[in-house]
Parts: C-alpha cells; structure tokens; sequence
C-alpha cells in the first residue's frame, strides 16, 4: 500500500469525525480554507494523522468537511507548501513523516548558519526587522544602556533547507553593531570580522505557547508548543554586547548539553 487510508466509519477517529465541520469551523476566526488549514496542522503535529496517512480524495473530503472542492484544494495547498503533505501524482496526497530533528549544543557558542551548515544543510535568514531603535527595559538593564542610547536590533525568521524553524531578535549596543543593514546571514560572521563576537553567553531556554503572527511566521497553529529561548553574550572583559530572545519549533528542534562530573 502507498500509505494508511485516514479511519472512515464511527468513532472518534473517523475522516467522518475529523473532518466534520463543526469540528473545525468557528464563525469569525479567519476563512474556511485557513482554518482548516490550521486544523489539520494540528492533527499532524498531534497525531491524530500518523505520517504515511492518506488523506481522502478531494471529493470526499470537501463532502465530509461541507465546503467546496476549491477550499479543500487551496488548504491541501498550503499544507504541501507547508512541509506537511505529499501529494503523489495520480495517487493522492499523503501526511510526510517526521522532519529529522536538529539539535543544538547549549555548550558551543556557534550561530545558527554554522550550525546548520555543519549539519550539511542549507540555511536561510530573513530579516523582518532591522535598525537603530530606544532600548526598551529590558534591553537597558541586559546591556547596561542608558535612557539615551540607541540600540542595534535585528528580527529574522530562520530556516533550514526551507524549513521555517526559529524566530530571533537579537538586540547588541550600538558601538558593537553601528550598522545593523550589514548584517547578513551570519550576525556572528560579521561581529567576528570586526572583533566584535561574544566569547560566552548564558542562554535559558524555556517552554512557551506561540500565538498570533509568531505563530504563523513559523507555520504552527495557534498555542502549539515551542521552545523559548533568552541569551545574553559577553565580550572577552566581560561586557554584555549580546541579548537575544525567539522561539524555536520543538516538534523539529533540540537543545543538548553534555554533562562531565566535576
């Protein structure tokens, strides 16, 4: 077989039932095509629809979900562009399997870029957000700024081999990054050229649910669990020149330390 046929008759785990209208639909939360896109989304990440499962043909599932085969056509589309499913010519589509984890030492002060291309993997950062900016409280007290400094900031949407996987901001002193438009691909590479990099960080990593445009940056439906994380660089003597917060896909991504009796 090509792949499981998504349960059809009573229970629970029926196309029936998942895919039942009533379901999925909420009056007010966004077109049908959309939101049920996120709801599939959710059964994927859930479980509910195991990797290598069928979903039925369009026809029944537009009849099952009671919208037309055009919404069912352009939410399929979003889920294949998303990473999600596999459309197979002539024979349908199909849930992908797991995305192979990435992990990330939390004992090596590597960039993300690095990491992935020591991975054998292509990386990508798109820049949301760049500039000079008022520090606000929380940048003051990480990096010892004054009321009337300006702070570099920098807010990108990471991805590996086009994998949505990470959303950072990262945030340095002015007189470290003067220039936030050069920053490329690698924020590190550049602070390195100038002599500028961090030599240590501290980095809390905590759980969180993603929401609102976070959440739909990194192609998660709204409340799905990430991985928080918060780190702060320091120069050679000592200075705080680094303070970085963003989320993390945990369904595809792994912090690892390696621990060493004393």
């Amino acid at each position: 077989m090509a792949g499981n046929q998504v349960k059809e008759g009573a229970g629970t785990g029926s196309a029936e039932h998942l895919f039942a209208l009533t379901n999925w639909f909420k009056p007010g939360r966004g077109p049908r095509y959309l939101q049920l896109h996120r709801h599939i989304s959710a059964a994927i990440l859930s479980g509910d629809l195991a990797p290598g499962d069928h979903l039925p043909p369009e026809r029944d599932l537009a009849e099952m979900a009671d919208i037309s085969r055009v919404t069912v056509r352009k939410s399929v589309a979003q889920l294949v562009t998303d990473g999600l499913i596999e459309q197979r010519q002539g024979v349908g589509s199909f849930v992908r399997g797991p995305t192979a984890r990435l992990q990330q030492s939390l004992s090596s002060l590597v960039s993300f870029t690095e990491n992935m291309a020591n991975r054998g993997m292509t990386s990508n950062s798109e820049v949301l957000t760049r500039g000079l900016f008022v520090p606000s409280h929380a940048e003051l007290l990480t990096l010892g700024l004054s009321a009337g400094d300006r702070v570099a900031r920098i807010r990108r949407l990471r991805s590996a081999d086009g994998m949505p996987v990470a959303l950072e901001q990262s945030a340095l002193p002015r007189d470290i990054l003067p220039d936030p438009e050069r920053v490329g691909t690698s924020l590190y590479q550049l602070l390195r050229e100038n002599g500028q990099a961090p030599t240590r960080a501290i980095q809390r990593v905590t759980a969180a649910n993603i929401t609102g445009e976070d959440a739909a940056l990194l192609k998660l439906p709204e409340g799905t669990a990430v991985l928080r994380i918060e780190r702060t660089g320091y120069s050679a003597t000592g200075r705080p020149i680094e303070f970085t917060g963003g989320f993390y896909r945990s369904d595809i991504y792994d912090f690892v330390s390696e621990l060493r009796p004393e």
